[in-house]
């Protein structure tokens, strides 16, 4: 029998991968300027420091996927403290995708919150 940890690593896991676009999407559309990865990362963290939303490297992999998809670019600039830097920004179609994915999300959640509570 499987402990109920590894139960809830995997639910985690899925719940992540599915809301982990939406999450970005948001992020950059509040945001003025561009971001790069490890301050997306740093900003998810301060903002739910309990609440294991996405590890660091699975981040960039989704933000690859978002800018092959056209709903973000990005641009390399240099950086005085290391590597280079790749700039994220949303696009017209990310914030067309994002006012989408967000209905569809609160749809979902009164659906959800509504079984649960019986």
């Amino acid at each position: 029998m499987v402990e109920l940890s590894s139960y809830t690593k995997k639910f985690q896991k899925e719940l992540n991968a599915g809301t982990s676009s939406l999450v970005l999407l948001s992020v950059l559309s509040r945001s003025d300027d561009p971001m790069y990865g490890y301050q997306i990362a740093k900003m998810l963290e301060e903002s739910g420091p309990d609440i294991p939303m996405m590890k660091q490297g699975a981040l960039y992999p989704v933000l690859r996927s978002l800018e092959e998809n056209g709903l973000l670019e990005s641009t390399v600039e240099p950086s005085v403290s290391g590597p280079p830097r790749r700039y994220y920004k949303i696009t017209k179609d990310g914030h067309s995708a994002l006012d989408e994915w967000a209905e569809l999300w609160k749809q979902t959640k009164k659906f959800v919150d509504s079984i649960l509570k019986g």
